[in-house]
């Protein structure tokens, strides 16, 4: 693995913490591939040979429901990993992967991986760790699937911006995602997303600069949600 590849890698929340002969070790085999937008990495029923890290770039994480309506469940961003219940279960994998960006991507073989939390206690803790975030995430988002549609954009996006946020001097930013993608998120039709995007902005609650959304008080959005 290249050196610029592993600093990534060993720079993820994953593997925080975790001996350094602990992490070459496991990333011996660790294969990294460069992947355009809208490119599909994993489809639903594909069977775990392989856990990701996402080094650079976005992915989303999607189903189907039963009227057979695009559904998406997560976004996922630098630093994140993703397959790792389908290696762990050793059953075929319940969602599809597709890039948003250019993205970077590192395949470890499933067998390293569960080789990496049986041996090493503090990979056990990362994973329980990312799981419990997720599940807190997916409780938020339920809790408000009956709110007004501002609570569920202003929600979907801080949602974004706890999981994907990056902090600068005029605030916190995210992907400036397409509506579409928002509007799967959030429950609500693209043209509702896009009406309160529009207040939201006008609010000064949120700037949007060609990829970049920018929230330059987070705590000021929270108050939007009833």
């Amino acid at each position: 693995m290249e050196d610029r590849n592993y600093t990534l890698i060993r720079s993820t929340p994953f593997f925080k913490g975790l001996p350094e002969g602990t992490v070459e070790k496991a990333t011996a085999h660790l294969v990294t591939r460069n992947h355009p937008a809208n490119q599909v990495i994993l489809l639903e029923n594909d069977w775990g040979s392989s856990v990701y890290f996402i080094l650079e770039g976005w992915v989303k994480i999607r189903t189907y429901n039963l009227e057979g309506k695009e559904v998406t469940l997560n976004i996922l961003g630098k630093g994140e990993i993703f397959g790792e219940m389908a290696a762990l279960d050793e059953v075929p994998r319940s969602t599809d992967v597709i890039t948003l960006a250019p993205t970077i991507i590192g395949n470890m073989p499933a067998q390293d991986f569960v080789k990496l939390i049986y041996s090493e206690p503090m990979a056990g803790v990362r994973l329980a760790q990312l799981m419990g975030r997720r599940l807190r995430q997916v409780n938020r988002r339920l809790r408000l699937r009956e709110s007004d549609s501002m609570s569920r954009v202003a929600d979907t996006i801080l949602f974004l911006a706890d999981g994907q946020g990056k902090q600068t001097t005029e605030g916190v930013e995210i992907p400036n995602l397409p509506h579409r993608e928002l509007s799967s998120l959030s429950g609500l039709a693209r043209e509702t997303v896009t009406r309160v995007l529009t207040k939201l902005e006008k609010k000064g609650l949120i700037k949007r600069d060609q990829d970049i959304l920018r929230i330059p008080d987070l705590n000021a959005l929270e108050k939007m949600i009833v």
